[in-house]
């Protein structure tokens, strides 16, 4: 009788520790790029915590971590989750130059204009062929941003030409081979550091999407802006991961666990990309009751672009093969997956 007593007063405290367990409350640490006013941190980053809360009855919450607040660089995203410093992050792989090669054939030149399409491609390919490359590492959602455009100061760029002389600033390793192959002298940089850069001369403009520029106020800071033929394929795209610790996710218990799991994948990917869609007009509209100068570059001129540029593909290809993948069967793939979503 004692030895059953025993049992049922150890297996009354297995219940209640499993209980604790259960209704623990959860803080993720949220660290990204944007200031708290940027179109990510309304309406991605505070919609998906609200949302997480709200499923997990309030015991999962998020600690927003904005504008690099919680220490490091935008580079450096991508080990800190990795290695638990932050829970969960937004950042671009390419922020680590030729670190996360297999991601960089959506940054290839030319490729979508469709953040929507780009981000659905981009979960299949990456889930597929880029995981071993983000060890100790969830994939949440993966996308690309809305159409990047050419911003520049001093003059406007209509032509091929019109990039000799300028110092531009990019994202990412392919965006840099991009302006060196247009005649441009390329400087890389991260979002955060583009209006110091511009203020104090290091560049004479960059390329960017619409969705950012409000919330820098970079429309204020440069007077002419060169899109592209909408017809056309994007001037250039970049990568977004949203990416949570492994070891966090799997410290969770059954049902925050589901509650991420809800929250995440192919959805939300898609989700996230058709709101970089959304965000253009918004952002365009900032520049154009300033009065700034819009000028779409035509197709016809668009293919010298694309004749200059494309090297940058034979040159991936190699790296790939250099790496032990098959370069052109992965940018095949790519190419396959966007002409699939983008029906």
């Amino acid at each position: 009788m004692k030895h059953t007593g025993m049992k049922i007063a150890a297996a009354a405290a297995l219940a209640l520790g499993a209980a604790q367990v259960q209704a623990q409350d959860v803080t993720l640490k949220f660290h990204h790029i944007w200031n708290p006013q940027a179109m990510a941190s309304v309406n991605v980053i505070g919609p998906w915590c609200d949302k997480i809360a709200k499923e997990s009855n309030n015991r999962m919450k998020c600690q927003i971590l904005p504008a690099m607040s919680g220490g490091g660089t935008p580079a450096q995203l991508v080990d800190r989750v990795k290695d638990g410093v932050d829970d969960v992050i937004i950042s671009l792989p390419g922020y680590t130059a030729g670190r996360f090669p297999s991601t960089e054939v959506f940054e290839l030149p030319f490729m979508c204009n469709s953040a929507e399409v780009g981000a659905q491609a981009a979960w299949v390919y990456m889930n597929k062929h880029s995981t071993k490359e983000f060890p100790g590492t969830k994939l949440l959602a993966t996308w690309v941003h809305d159409e990047g455009y050419v911003h520049t100061n001093g003059r406007q760029v209509k032509t091929l030409a019109d990039f000799k002389g300028l110092k531009m600033r990019a994202p990412t390793r392919q965006t840099n081979k991009l302006l060196a192959s247009l005649g441009a002298t390329p400087v890389g940089m991260p979002l955060p550091a583009i209006p110091d850069a511009v203020s104090k001369g290091t560049i004479d403009g960059f390329l960017l999407p619409w969705e950012v520029m409000p919330s820098l106020k970079l429309h204020e800071m440069v007077k002419f802006h060169s899109e592209t033929d909408p017809a056309r394929p994007a001037l250039y795209s970049a990568v977004f991961v949203f990416a949570m610790n492994q070891a966090k996710y799997d410290s969770l218990p059954a049902d925050l666990k589901k509650v991420i799991d809800n929250n995440s994948g192919a959805g939300l990917s898609q989700q996230i990309g058709k709101i970089w869609d959304n965000s253009q007009a918004a952002g365009r509209k900032a520049a154009q009751d300033r009065g700034n100068t819009f000028y779409t570059i035509p197709g016809s001129e668009l293919d010298n672009w694309v004749k200059a540029s494309a090297p940058l593909y034979d040159d991936w290809v190699v790296d790939m093969d250099k790496r032990g993948a098959n370069g052109k069967a992965l940018l095949a793939e790519a190419r396959e997956l966007l002409a699939r979503f983008r029906k």
